[in-house]
C-alpha cells in the first residue's frame, strides 16, 4: 500500500507543480481527506466494493464540487482503479514532497512549561539558519519532562530533558 501511495502522490505531484497549483492541490487534498477521516459513511461509500464507479464518481462530484479539474480527475482516477483506500498515505506522501519543494523542515519543540514566543521563535531560527531550511516551528508542553527541552527537527530527537537526564543517571547507577 505504501508504494502505491509513493507513485500515485508523486503523479499527481508533478502534474500540479506542471500546472503551478501545489498549494492549491494540497490544501483540498487536505480538506477532502479531512473531511473523509471523520465522516465513517462517506468512508465506506468510497471504499466500499458495494457501490459501482460511477455512484461513486457522482458522489465524489457533490462532496468536492468547485474543486481543481486536476484533483478530480486524480480521485476520479483512483475510483477507478479501486485505490481510494490508500488517500491517507497518499496525502502524506504528498505533504512530504511538498516540504521538501518548499525546503521546510518540521520542528516541534517540547517543553515542561508554556516558552515565551521569543524563545520558540529563536529556537526555530537558529535550528533554520544552521540548516538552510524554512522551518515549520509547533511548540507543545509536556509535564512528564520535568525540565529542559526536547527538540523533534525532522525525524531526529534532541531529548535534553531532566527526565532524560534522570534516566541515563538510573541506568549508569543500575550498571555499577
Amino acid at each position: 500500500m505504501e508504494e502505491i501511495a509513493q507513485v500515485y502522490s508523486r503523479s499527481l505531484f508533478q502534474v500540479a507543480r506542471e500546472h503551478d497549483k501545489l498549494d492549491e492541490i494540497r490544501e483540498q487534498l487536505g480538506e477532502f481527506t479531512d473531511v473523509l477521516a471523520e465522516e465513517r459513511n462517506m468512508q465506506r461509500f468510497f471504499f466500499s466494493p458495494q457501490f459501482s464507479t460511477e455512484e461513486k464518481k457522482e458522489g465524489l462530484h457533490k462532496a468536492i464540487e468547485g474543486a481543481d479539474e486536476t484533483l478530480v480527475n486524480f480521485l476520479e482516477l483512483l475510483l477507478e482503479k479501486h485505490r481510494m483506500p490508500a488517500i491517507f498515505r497518499i496525502r502524506r506522501q504528498f505533504d512530504e514532497l511538498w516540504r521538501e519543494e518548499n525546503k521546510l523542515l518540521p520542528v516541534e519543540v517540547t517543553s515542561a512549561v508554556e516558552l515565551d514566543e521569543e524563545t520558540v521563535r529563536k529556537i526555530g531560527d537558529e535550528i533554520g539558519e544552521r540548516t538552510g531550511r524554512k522551518v515549520e516551528l509547533t511548540s507543545r508542553i509536556d509535564p512528564d519532562i520535568l525540565g529542559g527541552i526536547v527538540l523533534r527537527v525532522g525525524n531526529s530527537i534532541l531529548d535534553a530533558s531532566i527526565r532524560n537526564r534522570l534516566e541515563r543517571l538510573r541506568k549508569q547507577v543500575a550498571k555499577a
